[in-house]
This record gives C-alpha cells, structure tokens and sequence, in this order.
C-alpha cells in the first residue's frame, strides 16, 4: 500500500483501496488476543494540489480473552481512518508552527501506509473485552469461574487492616 506522492499530487489523481492485509505478526507476542482475521481495508486516496487525503475504514475480526473470566471475547471491530500528509518541501512557516497540525510530514516520495494502519488498529482495539455484558468473572479466592457455577469460599472476608472496626457498630 504505497503511493507516489509527487504523483497524485500532480495529477489531482483518486485511488481507492480494498484489501485484506494479514496483521498476525502485530499480535504475535500478545497474550490477550487470542485470533485475528484479516484486515479489512477500505480507503479512498485522494491527491491534492499540496496534500493528501487518505480516508475510510478498517475492520477486522479479533478473538481476545474475556478481562473477567479470561474466555475468549469475540469482537467485530470497525475503526474510521482519516489522515492528512504533506511533503516536508511544501510545509508552510505557519504548518510548522501549529503544534496541532492535521498533517503528518513525509519525507521521501512514497508513502507506505501499513504504519498508520497498524497504529490505528492498535489504538482502537478494546481495552477490556467482555464475554458477555453480563459475566461475573472469577472467583477472587479460588479462581472458580463463576459464569459456570458458584463455589463455596467466604464471601465474608474482612481485610486484615480493617478487622478492629468490624464490631465498631453492634453496641
């Protein structure tokens, strides 16, 4: 998924992109995702006098543990892209002085967008996945998961620090 930039520049040029791209790797030494599917890759590239406007969507299927009960979760995630470049030659005085640009400087001629594509699908996945909305999770005592079933340790447990206090109020 490269782009001249020079060129659609040039030429007011719009390219569209549908692609599945393999994202296996990215996830490879997480422990919280359990499967990934494809991405999903649907963009329309659009070249300007001065910039570039990439934008669309990505969706992807992920299989990650249930932060409750640790079971695999499946998510459907569906993520807007929607970025700006420009060629550091045809950055203006006031770009460079806005913290806040909307563009991201390019140095070379080709632009790759598997980076940005990879950042934003990092950035958009589920921070705590659920099994269900209402999973229970596991059993702080025993690790029993109680989605399945309860189990019989003290649900009465008092921390050691707050122990004097128990009896504060039976008088």
């Amino acid at each position: 998924m490269q782009f001249h930039i020079q060129e659609m520049m040039s030429k007011n040029l719009q390219s569209t992109i549908e692609k599945q791209q393999d994202v296996s790797k990215l996830f490879q030494d997480r422990r919280d995702v359990l499967e990934t599917g494809p991405l999903h890759v649907s963009l329309t590239v659009t070249g300007y006098e001065q910039f570039i406007v990439v934008e669309g969507q990505l969706t992807i299927d992920v299989t990650m543990a249930c932060s409750r009960c640790l079971e695999p979760a499946r998510e459907d995630v569906t993520i807007p892209f929607m970025e700006k470049f420009k060629p550091v030659e045809v950055m203006t005085e006031e770009d460079e002085e806005e913290e806040e640009s909307d563009f991201i400087e390019i140095t070379n001629d080709k632009l790759d967008l598997l980076p940005y594509l990879e950042e934003s699908l990092l950035l958009f996945l589920p921070f705590a996945p659920l099994c269900n909305n209402d999973c229970k999770g596991l059993c702080q005592h025993c690790g029993q998961n109680l989605n399945e079933g309860s189990c019989t340790c003290k649900a009465d447990h008092i921390d050691p620090r707050f122990e004097a206090l128990k009896d504060f109020f039976k008088q």
